[in-house]
């Protein structure tokens, strides 16, 4: 298939591209605004690879995204570009309301007029995958069971309600014209070449470097953590076998404490990396709980196990000692990263 995939040079577009060059035969037509989380490093040997061509574009701009149906005929979508930092949400939602809601309809529109035009039967065959989170169904208390493909919406900061927008916008143009779209929901993702203003290699860098590691509240949030390779993976399995007009709740079924995570992260470090000062817990400092930080999240992938026979296979501990040691490994991407884009040490999403 030939693929447009939106979002490509982000933490979680950049392992789709490479694990789409890897195990498939699919090319991919990468649409990428180039914003300060992207990276082309990230995706690595689809730099170079022919199967994989980068086009620097908005989301938002129509006349861009019709041009680049037109130019490259794609079979599927695989729409991942968004702004996502709740932390950044609150500062500034406009730029998430920009991208996340109305880039997507202009996405949605462009696909729809590319479709409507399609020969019978690769419009038959067409497919569009919006890529969301599962921040749009709000908070679970303790004994709440997770969520499902069934959950009521319920978002709580600027960042979960523009992507509750977007998804909307993708099942409405599957119900009002058609266009074969399909949702997937997930939980946190971590893992190789995620921006360092997110909770795991913030923690990490900070810890390697002997600074304070901040802890929202009493760090009792709890999150659902699957490993980015993994979601990857997932992800083409909807884009080739979803249903139009189907959700895909997928997840890892790991959930962790925000402080079980930092804690985790430091008991690698000290096992891989150690500092003669000591333990890096000593590190460990409880903020001002963000405003209207929600406590629990985690997902219930049954449904979405059944349906495409996959299942996460990374369990929590083994990911996060892949991705400790990639951090370790990739010292100069990261500090080229912090010193050129990264003002300040901000708390990650879900600290």
């Amino acid at each position: 298939m030939r693929i447009l995939l939106t979002g490509g040079c982000g933490f979680i577009g950049s392992a789709v591209v490479r694990h789409v060059l890897r195990h498939t035969g699919h090319s991919v037509v990468n649409i990428d605004k180039m914003t300060y989380a992207a990276s082309e490093e990230a995706l690595e040997g689809a730099r170079t690879d022919p199967r994989h061509r980068l086009i620097r574009a908005d989301i938002a701009d129509a006349a861009a995204m019709r041009a680049a149906f037109a130019a490259h005929q794609p079979d599927l979508v695989m729409h991942l570009a968004a702004e996502s930092h709740v932390d950044r949400s609150i500062d500034g939602p406009g730029d998430f309301i920009r991208t996340n809601v109305l880039g997507t309809f202009t996405l949605l529109e462009a696909a729809r007029g590319y479709w409507s035009a399609l020969p019978a039967d690769r419009r038959a065959a067409f497919r569009f995958h919006h890529i969301s989170t599962d921040e749009v169904f709000g908070a679970l208390d303790p004994a709440d069971p997770p969520f499902t493909e069934a959950t009521a919406y319920d978002p709580r900061s600027p960042y979960s309600a523009s992507k509750a927008a977007s998804d909307h916008l993708a099942r409405a143009w599957f119900h009002t014209y058609g266009l074969p779209t399909m949702v997937s929901n997930t939980c946190n993702n971590y893992g190789p070449w995620q921006f360092p203003e997110k909770l795991i290699p913030l923690v990490t860098l900070n810890a390697l470097e002997g600074r304070e590691l901040p802890v929202y509240g009493d760090g009792s949030n709890i999150r659902d953590w699957l490993f980015v390779e993994d979601h990857a993976a997932a992800l083409v399995r909807v884009a080739e076998h979803g249903a139009p007009g189907a959700t895909y709740a997928i997840g890892a079924r790991q959930p962790r404490s925000n402080l079980e995570v930092v804690r985790a992260i430091c008991a690698h470090l000290d096992r891989v990396a150690p500092d003669p000062a000591g333990p890096r817990d000593r590190l460990i400092r409880f903020v001002p709980d963000r405003p209207g930080h929600d406590f629990r999240y985690e997902i219930d992938p049954s449904a979405t196990e059944a349906a495409l026979g996959w299942r996460a296979p990374h369990d929590f501990e083994t990911g996060l000692a892949r991705t400790i040691d990639w951090y370790l490994a990739h010292r100069s991407w990261w500090e080229g990263v912090r010193a050129a884009r990264y003002g300040g040490e901000r708390l990650g999403k879900g600290a």
